[in-house]
Parts: C-alpha cells; sequence; structure tokens
C-alpha cells in the first residue's frame, strides 16, 4: 500500500525523536566519564541542546498531530541502546578517547537525519519542519566540531596515567581497534550496493569497497611489523554487527536513505579512530604508523563527503522504494 508523504514525514519525524532521545542518554553520562574537565563541559553542553533538540521534534510532531509517545518500542530500543554505548565506553581502558570518537560519529548520524529531514520537509512543502531540520543540524554539525578540535585532549585524557614505555603497547591495540573497525566496514560494504537502491550510491560503496580492504590490509601490515596481530574475537564481534546491520536495513522501509545516514556516521567513526591513531602514533614516536594514517584519512573523508551528496538521491530511491505519492 502506498505511503503519504505526510505519513513519511511524520516517520523521519518520530526517528529524530528516538535519535535525540539515545543522544540524551549518550551525552548525559558521558560527562561523567570524560576524563577531561573541557571534555565533560562540552558534553554538558550538548545535554542543554539535545534536550532543545527534542523538544523542537515534539513539538513538529504536535503541530502535526502525531504523538511522540506513538512508537514506544522505537523509543525503549533508543534508551537501551544509548545506555549500552555509554557503558561500552567506560568499560575502554582509554574511555575519553573511545568515547569522544564514538560520540563524533554519533553527531554525524544525527547530522545525516536531520538533512535527509529537511529534504523530505521540503519535499512535503512544511516549511517549518525543514527550518527545524535546518537548525538542529547546524547545531549538530557545530557539536561535532567541537568533538573534533578535542581529539588532543581525548588522546592526553587517555594516556596520561600510562607509563611512557607502556604507549607503545597502547598503540597496538588503537591498530587492532582501527582493524576491527575496518572488518566490520567491509561487511557493511559487501551488502551495501544490493540495498542502495540508486545507482550512483551503488557505486560509491563500491569503490569504497576496494578501499576498505586495502585500509586493512595496510594495517594489518603495521600490526606485524610491530609484533602483534588483529583482534580475532574484536574483529568477528564487528562483523556480526554489521550483518545484524544489514538484516535491520533490509527489514525497513525506506533502506536507501537509512543506509545512506548510517554509512555516513560509520565513515566517520573511522575517521575518528584514525585521528586518534595517528596522535598515538606520534607519542608513540612510530612514523610508519602516522604516515599510513595520513594516506587512509583523505580516503575516508573524500568517501563521507561522497555519500553526504548523494543524501538526495537515497531519498529519492526510498521514495520510490515506499510507493510514496
Amino acid at each position: 500500500m502506498a505511503a503519504s508523504i505526510d505519513e513519511q514525514l511524520n516517520l523521519y519525524l518520530m526517528d529524530a525523536h528516538a535519535i535525540e532521545r539515545q543522544a540524551l542518554e549518550q551525552v548525559t553520562r558521558a560527562r561523567k566519564v570524560a576524563g577531561d574537565p573541557e571534555l565533560a563541559a562540552a558534553f554538558a553542553e550538548h545535554v542543554r541542546e539535545t534536550e532543545r533538540h527534542r523538544t523542537y521534534v515534539e513539538d513538529r510532531l504536535m503541530v502535526r498531530g502525531f504523538d511522540a509517545k506513538g512508537a514506544p518500542d522505537k523509543e525503549v530500543s533508543a534508551r537501551i541502546t544509548g545506555v549500552a554505548m555509554a557503558l561500552f565506553a567506560r568499560l575502554q581502558p582509554d574511555t575519553p578517547g573511545k568515547l569522544v570518537v564514538h560520540a563524533f560519529s554519533y553527531e554525524h548520524m544525527e547530522l545525516a537525519a536531520y538533512e535527509l529531514l529537511e529534504l523530505l520537509a521540503e519535499r512535503a512543502g512544511d516549511r517549518a519542519t525543514a527550518e527545524t531540520a535546518r537548525t538542529i543540524a547546524r547545531e549538530e554539525a557545530t557539536m561535532a566540531d567541537r568533538l573534533a578540535a578535542a581529539f588532543d585532549r581525548a588522546v592526553e585524557a587517555s594516556l596520561r596515567a600510562l607509563d611512557p614505555d607502556d604507549v607503545g603497547s597502547r598503540l597496538d591495540t588503537y591498530l587492532a581497534d582501527a582493524h576491527a573497525i575496518e572488518a566490520q566496514a567491509e561487511s557493511l560494504l559487501r551488502r551495501a550496493p544490493k540495498l542502495a537502491g540508486a545507482e550512483e550510491l551503488s557505486n560509491a560503496f563500491e569503490e569504497h569497497l576496494g578501499e576498505t580492504r586495502h585500509h586493512a590490509e595496510l594495517v594489518e601490515s603495521r600490526l606485524h611489523a610491530r609484533g602483534a596481530s588483529p583482534s580475532a574475537l574484536g574483529d568477528a564481534a564487528l562483523r556480526l554487527g554489521a550483518l545484524n546491520l544489514g538484516m535491520f536495513l533490509r527489514s525497513q522501509q525506506d533502506t536507501p536513505a537509512k543506509l545512506a545516514g548510517f554509512a555516513y556516521a560509520f565513515e566517520h567513526l573511522e575517521i575518528g579512530a584514525y585521528e586518534l591513531l595517528g596522535r598515538v602514533a606520534r607519542r608513540a614516536g612510530d612514523p610508519e604508523t602516522l604516515g599510513m594514517v595520513n594516506r587512509i584519512l583523505p580516503q575516508e573523508r573524500a568517501a563521507a563527503r561522497r555519500i553526504r551528496g548523494l543524501f538526495g538521491e537515497a531519498l529519492r530511491a526510498s521514495l520510490t522504494q515506499t510507493a510514496t505519492i
């Protein structure tokens, strides 16, 4: 059965509301485990912004006659996921670094969600919702920039208690993490072209798959050169996560847009991970690893820009997929 564009817009607003509920769980806990007063202050400020964003979205839903509590299962799932992310970060041996990278990625997931919401609202002729989405997206982008500017502080907070002789061991851990992330990226990108729903988006995923495989080889080579090896357990767990994501995306009615938004956020998980890896490599006195990072990062950033530039195509593919009228 065909869906109206107004129904789709309500669903996108509900998605945004769920994302903000999850974000609020994350940033509320993040300020408590940030490990640095300036990082904690940035997260505390974003708590207030996130509460405001949630209110903005609830107001738009109310004006459109849609109850923000209309999808309790999605809301509960979002809250649980938010708590899990914060707990995962707390269990890491270098919590501030992991926390900042995950938050950096999540801000870009929010940014993608609001840019897609804006495109859909404009298509539906709802200027007020489009303006709300633009306003929130600007603030999410500003928070992402604040986090990017905090990478140095995050690394410092992560390594502060380490003996200088232990920095090399921590570098091996960061390399293994990078390898695991590339493994997840490869699993996602192998499935993404068939789910993309649009030729240009499919091509972007296929081309980046080749780069991703090369990145994994480079990281593995550095691990072997340093006498270490990738974490097989970590790689397997992350690959399983990507497989589950593929199953989730296939169950969505608007897979291309969801996929593009998630892929954009995942690129920023990779970007953040390599930003930290480069800084740790510099601290450890490993110019070869630093040089590898400087080769990989531009490709990850270019992939992120390309995916973002295809949000409009992804949305059109989603509307075609849902037979939106």
